[in-house]
C-alpha cells in the first residue's frame, strides 16, 4: 500500500472516489472468457491490503488502517476474521497454519505470527539493529523461510506540499527485499528496486518475484538453495506506466500466481496478467486501481481484488495455485 489516503476511497487530493463499479473483461486466452463481469462485493472499507485464501474458500484481508482482518464468505457476505492487528498488511500461512503478517504500527513494525490468538511470536524487527520502516508485502516458502519487501522511507504516507519531514532518528534503511530462514533472523537479498511492493513465488519456488511500484518493470530473480537470491532481471514491462518530472509510475503491488504458473500484477491499469516468460497476456480492468489481489473460492477460480476502499471478485478459467494459500 502506497499512500494510506488512497486506501480509503480518496483520491490524491483526498477528494471521494466515483463509487466503485462493475466492469466487463475482454478474453484472455486460459484465464477468462470475454464478456466475464468483474463483480463489485462492497465499498466503504478502511484500508484494502493483504488478501488470501482460507481453507474454506472464503477470503480474508486487511483493513490496515481499521486495524483489523476482514472475512469475505462466498456469498459476499462481511465479517471481522480479527481485530488488533498492530497494523497488519500483508499476510501468509505458514507451514504451521500460522497467520503471519508484516505489521505496520509506527514504533512497533514487524513480522511475525498474529494468528492464532496465544501464538503470537516475532520473526524479525529489525536488521542490522535498525527498525523496519513500513514493510509492505511477503510470501513464504514451502521450507517455513520468509520473503518481505520494504518499500523505504516515506512508502506508506506522501508528504504535504510544503511541509517539511522531520528527520529520523536513525537513518531508514533503503528500499530492500529480505528473506527470514526457518528460525533465523532477516537477512538483505536485494536492494536497488526503486519501490518494492508485491512479493510472490513461482510454483516450483525457483523464482522470486518482485513488484516495482514507482517502476516499468516487474523484477525476477533466480533462488538459491539456502533462500537467497541470484540473477536479477526485468521479468515484465508492465502497460499504462505514466511519467513525469517526478519519476515513472506503475502502481504495481500486489502480486497472484495460478496454477500454470502465470503472474498477476494489480497496476494503476487493472490486474495485469503476464505469462510465466513475462509476455503480457491481457488486463483485467477495474474501477479502481487495484492494491492487491488473491485466488479463493472452492474451486480456487475466483479471483479477489481489493484496493481504495473497496473489494471484487471475477471467475477465471484457471485455479490459482494449489501448493499454498497465495
Amino acid at each position: 500500500m502506497v499512500g494510506a489516503c488512497l486506501a480509503c476511497g480518496l483520491t490524491a487530493v483526498g477528494q471521494p472516489q466515483p463509487p466503485p463499479a462493475d466492469t466487463v473483461a475482454g478474453g484472455i486466452p486460459g484465464v477468462v472468457t470475454a464478456g466475464t463481469r468483474v463483480q463489485v462485493i462492497k465499498d466503504g472499507f478502511t484500508g484494502t491490503e493483504g488478501p488470501i485464501a482460507l481453507s474454506d474458500g472464503s477470503l480474508i484481508f486487511t483493513e490496515t488502517n481499521a486495524n483489523r482482518i476482514t472475512r469475505i464468505d462466498a456469498d459476499g457476505r462481511t465479517s471481522t476474521f480479527l481485530e488488533n492487528t498492530n497494523g497488519a498488511n500483508g499476510l501468509a500461512f505458514d507451514t504451521k497454519g500460522r497467520l503471519i503478517a508484516v505489521q505496520t504500527t509506527p514504533g512497533d513494525t514487524k513480522v511475525g505470527v498474529i494468528y492464532p490468538k496465544g501464538s503470537e511470536a516475532v520473526l524479525a524487527d529489525n536488521f542490522d539493529g535498525k527498525p523496519f520502516g513500513r514493510p509492505n508485502d511477503l510470501v513464504i516458502d514451502r521450507k517455513g523461510g520468509v520473503y518481505f519487501t520494504e518499500p523505504g522511507p516515506n512508502a506508506a504516507q506522501p508528504i504535504a506540499p510544503g511541509a517539511v519531514p522531520a528527520p529520523p532518528a536513525t537513518p531508514p534503511l533503503p528500499p530492500s527485499v529480505y528473506y527470514i530462514p526457518p528460525g533465523g533472523k532477516a537477512i538483505r537479498i536485494a536492494e536497488g528496486i526503486e519501490r518494492p511492493n508485491g512479493i510472490q513465488l513461482s510454483p516450483d519456488e525457483q523464482t522470486l518475484y518482485v513488484n516495482n511500484t514507482v517502476g516499468e518493470y516487474m523484477i525476477a530473480f533466480d533462488i538459491n538453495p539456502d533462500g537467497t537470491v541470484r540473477r536479477r532481471r526485468d521479468f515484465a514491462k508492465y502497460e499504462g506506466v505514466t511519467s513525469n518530472a517526478q519519476g515513472v509510475r506503475s502502481g504495481a503491488d500486489g502480486l497472484a500466481i495460478d496454477q500454470e504458473g502465470r503472474v498477476y500484477a494489480a497496476t494503476t491499469a487493472g490486474v495485469q496478467v503476464f505469462d510465466a516468460k513475462g509476455a503480457h497476456l491481457g488486463t483485467i480492468p477495474v474501477s479502481r486501481a487495484p492494491q492487491n489481489i488473491a485466488f479463493a473460492g472452492a474451486d480456487k477460480k475466483t479471483l479477489y481484488i481489493v484496493g481504495r476502499g473497496a473489494a471484487w471478485k471475477v471467475q477465471l478459467l484457471t485455479p490459482g495455485y494449489q501448493g499454498r494459500a497465495k
